[in-house]
């Protein structure tokens, strides 16, 4: 018989709609004549699942008793009876109650498929055994009911529900998912909008995974060698080898631009040769895992070779190799990796990085000022061609001596001196000269086997012969020299040009300028020194020993009147390139002397306008308490008014209420003022939410107590905090959120936990604080989104804030779903002395 055919309905969270997904797909299915039964279905007491249900058949569940309750279950010997040719099964990660035909669901959907049966089921992401552990780190919850992932990677159809985390939030305050007693609870825990993102990515990259399965199982049975680009993946050629730390970080840049993954391969030679670097080696490969790679190591006779089939192998788009270290010799010998790999791996986008720069030096000038004139190389090649041409050269005219004048004999050892002078220069040219005119002259000139000239004609060609030569290398070496200077004004150039960019891009550049001149000069040491009347002090500096006074230098170059440029171990011939740069480092140096002076204005500015703000406070918000103290207190000063029981009781109440809001203002303008001035002094201790919250409410006013609703528990994790300031901040925000709530409103102030972190969010249904305003609500005498005006300084909120940051916590601001605002007090769980911290 036929296995039936498994179609999964895979949800990112809780609520999305898998189920009624899986009962729409019944109902397209029985319309197109297919025989469907509903097996089981948790509607979980949602209206709008169970009128889904419709008018399909549903075969009525088997109910078990346990521990003296009835529990519905599958009835699998019902459906198997029945024989539908597909059913609808939910829930394949549920457990079965026990004296069921099976522990879980999913055997009995597997019992079902083993009859010929499809079956469409749903299943939740987090339910799935790979990824349990990492769900429970991100929401805290330990899912107790899984299914293997090979169950459902079976399916011969997986379909993602998914669902924005904002939209999914809204249908949880709707009520379309959990009763209203349980909204808040939710909101605050599982579903919170990092934790619903969170479990939508780990869904997206579990289906695109098995997408990529069944992409690879497709290439393979229809014999396609080609790479398909459906995914960017880098790979990147480790050998150990200094500078391999920057190849990693280039690739891992792309792999990150590109969204794609990232693999490191060494390939160990099979004759065992060129091991090398095992510790760089191994210090790579934690890098690679660091930046998010994976490493592999294969054994192959060809490198280059190796390098391809491995690409192929993981259909890699990318490779990434590392210039050639090796001579070019060594490369004509034995052939290029890089030219190799190009010829083999046409299919793949090649990247030859250089790795020649230190890591530490990326971002700073990289222009080292080249040598002038013809390097050693060439002109050791010279005197090479010299020594080993001019006896060959001089043997083979030997022996046709006879059939050659000397003219002939002068014009091929002139020959071989231009040459020797286009490779070396003048030095090397002039002597190959003088070596060819003793040589023609003892070898070729009459009479032969002497250095004596018999002839005037033969002594004129032998010195034109040696002034030519001589010619040819000076301008040879003229060449060189011009070419040299080209190429120092080429690299004074991208010099500057690196210099103004880095000006332009970094708000306080002499650091990298610093760094940058170092590396480029070759420096041991550079730093910018100002006199600061009784002594030298260091702006900035870059290597060690760092010159700290003038005389400690090897070369100093004044800037401006008060600074100066001073290194050490540098060379004479850049001392004028670096000239040109004492303008550009004037300007940086007198630039970062302006911002210090600007921020300096600011502070003085700030502290200008908290001056303005207080008095303004001061004088209208202060002045109103006052004044409703002082009519109350002269009524009852008057002697000749009678004032009776009633309004006696009144106007005390009315002094009272208003010196406690007197005290509340000049209380938080005192704790600003020492928020301001940083003299905030804490005590911090171990201490719960249920004792602090009780202690805020105990300030409010009883009417405004009573529209307070608590739900805070005393089994939550504690905290470490200052528990005065804390209580202080706590009722500063209760304070604000009874104000922005309608009348008869209640304000919610719920506690909980999320892995390592306690939170209390304080909830109200005022009108909301739009996002561009929630950075401005936490800022000094601001009134804004749902704090209506009247009601104080505006300084709750910033006091609020500024206590909860001194002492290590979080303060944000969230929507409250159905509109409102939530403003989350976020602190690390405490245990014992220590306490847990964002990893």
């Amino acid at each position: 018989m036929e296995r039936g055919k498994l179609r999964v309905y895979l949800g990112a969270a809780p609520g999305v709609g898998k189920t009624f997904a899986m009962l729409s797909e019944g109902h397209r299915a029985a319309s197109r004549g297919t025989d469907v039964v509903v097996g089981l279905v948790e509607t979980h007491g949602r209206k709008l699942t169970l009128d889904q249900v419709g008018d399909l058949e549903v075969v009525p569940p088997r109910a078990i008793d346990y521990r003296g309750r009835v529990f519905d279950e599958m009835d699998i010997d019902a459906i198997l009876a029945r024989r539908p040719q597909r059913a609808l099964v939910d829930e394949l990660a549920h457990t079965n109650v026990p004296g069921s035909r099976n522990e879980k669901r999913w055997q009995d959907v597997g019992e079902l498929l083993d009859a010929g049966i499809d079956v469409i089921t749903t299943v939740n992401i987090q339910h799935l055994e790979s990824v349990t552990d990492v769900v429970e780190r991100i929401t805290g919850v330990k899912q107790q009911e899984t299914v293997p992932d090979e169950v459902v990677r079976a399916a011969q159809q997986i379909e993602l529900v998914d669902m924005s985390p904002e939209a999914l939030r809204r249908r949880m305050a709707h009520g379309n998912i959990y009763p209203p007693e349980r909204i808040d609870a939710s909101l605050a825990n599982y579903f919170r909008l990092g934790n619903l993102a969170a479990l939508r990515e780990i869904a997206l990259l579990w289906v695109a995974d098995r997408v990529e399965e069944s992409l690879q199982t497709y290439l393979e049975d229809h014999g396609i060698a080609g790479n398909w680009e459906t995914r960017e993946r880098v790979v990147v050629a480790l050998t150990g080898a200094p500078g391999g730390d920057v190849l990693i970080r280039r690739a891992a840049r792309m792999a990150r631009r590109a969204q794609g993954d990232l693999l490191g391969v060494h390939v160990r030679p099979s004759d065992g040769l060129a091991e090398r670097s095992s510790d760089l080696l191994e210090q790579h490969r934690r890098l690679l895992v660091d930046v998010g790679g994976s490493y592999q190591e294969l054994t192959a006779d060809d490198v280059a070779e190796g390098l391809v089939q491995l690409a192929r192998a993981e259909r890699a788009t990318q490779l990434v190799l590392g210039a050639s270290r090796s001579s070019r010799w060594n490369d004509l010998v034995r052939g290029s990796v890089t030219s190799k790999v190009l010829r083999s791996a046409r299919d793949l986008d090649l990247h030859v990085i250089s790795t020649t720069e230190s890591d530490e030096h990326a971002g700073g000038l990289r222009i080292r000022v080249p040598v002038t004139g013809i390097s050693r190389r060439r002109q050791l090649a010279s005197f090479v061609l010299a020594v080993v041409g001019l006896p060959l050269l001089t043997l083979a005219l030997v022996s046709v001596r006879d059939d050659l004048g000397l003219t002939s004999v002068l014009l091929l050892y002139l020959l071989l001196v231009v040459g020797v002078a286009a490779l070396g220069g003048f030095v090397p040219a002039f002597l190959a000269a003088i070596a060819g005119f003793l040589l023609a002259n003892y070898f070729f000139t009459p009479p032969i086997h002497t250095f004596t000239i018999a002839e005037r004609d033969n002594v004129i060609a032998l010195v034109v012969f040696v002034v030519i030569g001589a010619v040819v290398g000076t301008l040879v070496s003229s060449m060189a020299r011009r070419k040299a200077e080209a190429i120092r004004a080429q690299s004074h150039a991208e010099t500057l040009a690196q210099l103004g960019a880095t000006l332009l891009s970094d708000p306080d550049p002499l650091p990298g300028l610093m760094r940058g001149l170092r590396t480029a000069f070759a420096c041991v040491s550079v730093a910018v020194l100002r006199d600061a009347g009784d002594g030298w002090m260091v702006e900035s500096c870059a290597g060690t020993p760092a010159p700290e006074d003038p005389d400690d230098a090897d070369v100093t170059i004044p800037l401006d009147g008060q600074h100066v440029l001073a290194l050490t171990g540098v060379d004479d011939a850049d001392v004028e390139l670096l000239r040109s740069f004492t303008g550009q480092l004037a300007l940086v140096v007198e630039r970062r002397r302006l911002r210090a002076e600007a921020a300096a204005a600011e502070g003085l500015q700030e502290a200008n306008e908290l001056r303005n703000a207080l008095l303004a406070a001061v004088s209208h918000d202060l002045r109103t308490p006052l004044a409703g103290i002082k009519a109350a207190a002269t009524t009852l000063l008057q002697r000749d008014i009678d004032v009776g029981a009633d309004a006696r009781a009144e106007l005390l109440e009315a002094i009272d209420e208003e010196a406690d809001r007197l005290t509340a203002l000049v209380g938080n303008l005192l704790d600003m003022s020492r928020l301001q001035t940083g003299a905030v002094k804490l005590v911090l201790r171990e201490v719960g939410l249920d004792e602090i919250v009780p202690a805020s409410l105990h300030g409010l006013p009883l009417a405004s107590g009573e529209n307070v609703v608590v739900d805070v528990s005393e089994s939550l994790p504690p905290l470490r905090a200052d528990p005065a300031l804390l209580e202080r901040a706590v009722a500063n925000l209760v304070a604000n959120a009874l104000h922005a709530s309608p009348p008869g409103v209640p304000v919610r102030v719920v506690g909980g936990s999320v892995l390592d972190q306690v939170e209390l969010r304080v909830v109200d249904r005022g009108r909301g604080i739009p996002l561009h305003q929630r950075e401005q609500v936490f800022l000094p005498f601001q009134r804004l989104g749902d704090q209506p005006k009247g009601s104080g300084v505006g300084l709750g909120l910033a006091v609020a804030k500024g206590f909860v940051d001194v002492m290590g916590g979080e303060l944000t601001v969230e929507d409250t779903p159905g509109g409102g605002t939530t403003m989350v007090v976020r602190f690390p769980a405490y245990v014992g002395d220590q306490h847990f911290d964002d990893q």
